[in-house]
C-alpha cells in the first residue's frame, strides 16, 4: 500500500494506518465486538461515526438520524444512546407503525447541508490497534477513543454550512 499513495488515503481524506483505510478498521472492529459484549456497547457509535465520515457507504435517508444520535451521544452519553435504540427496538418488536421515532432526537440539529466534510481530525484510520486488539489498554480508552472520533465527526458536518 506505501507504494501507492491513492490507496494510501481513505475517502475520507484520512491517511492509512496499518490495518488500512477505514473500511479495513471498521470491519476488525465489528468482528472483535461480535466477541466482546463490552466493546459491543459502543456499536451505535462507531457505526453513525463510520456511515457520516463515509456517506458513500451509507443510506441518504438515515444520515440525518444518524446525525442526531451522535449529538445525542455526545450531550447526554453512551447510556442515553443505548435506551433510545433500546426504546427503538422495543418500538419495532410491537409492530408500533414503520420507520424510526424520531422525537428523542427532536432537540438535536439536523443534518447539514452541503456536505460530506473532507477532513475529520479523527478517523478510524489512527485507532490503534495492539495484541490483536482495540481495547488492549481498556474499554474505557477505547470509548473515549470512540467518543473523539464522534466528536470530530460532529465537528466537521457543523464546518460545512459555516
Amino acid at each position: 500500500m506505501e507504494d501507492d499513495p491513492i490507496a494510501a488515503r481513505c475517502d475520507c481524506g484520512a491517511v492509512a494506518g496499518p490495518l488500512g483505510v477505514c473500511a479495513d478498521y471498521y470491519h476488525a472492529i465489528l468482528a472483535e465486538e461480535q466477541a466482546d459484549p463490552q466493546m459491543y456497547r459502543w456499536h451505535a457509535p462507531v457505526v453513525c461515526a463510520y456511515l457520516l465520515q463515509h456517506p458513500s457507504r451509507a443510506h441518504e435517508k438515515y444520515l440525518d438520524g444518524q446525525f442526531r444520535q451522535m449529538q445525542l451521544y455526545l450531550d447526554k452519553g453512551l447510556d442515553a444512546l443505548l435506551r433510545v435504540a433500546a426504546h427503538q427496538v422495543a418500538r419495532n418488536r410491537h409492530g408500533v407503525g414503520s420507520g424510526y421515532d424520531m422525537a428523542p432526537l427532536a432537540a438535536y440539529e439536523p443534518l447539514p447541508p452541503g456536505g460530506p466534510p473532507r477532513h475529520f481530525r479523527a478517523t478510524f484510520c489512527g485507532l490503534p490497534f495492539r495484541d490483536g486488539s482495540f481495547v488492549s489498554d481498556g474499554h474505557s480508552t477505547y470509548g473515549d477513543r470512540i467518543e473523539a472520533i464522534v466528536g470530530a465527526t460532529v465537528e466537521s458536518w457543523r464546518s460545512v454550512q459555516a
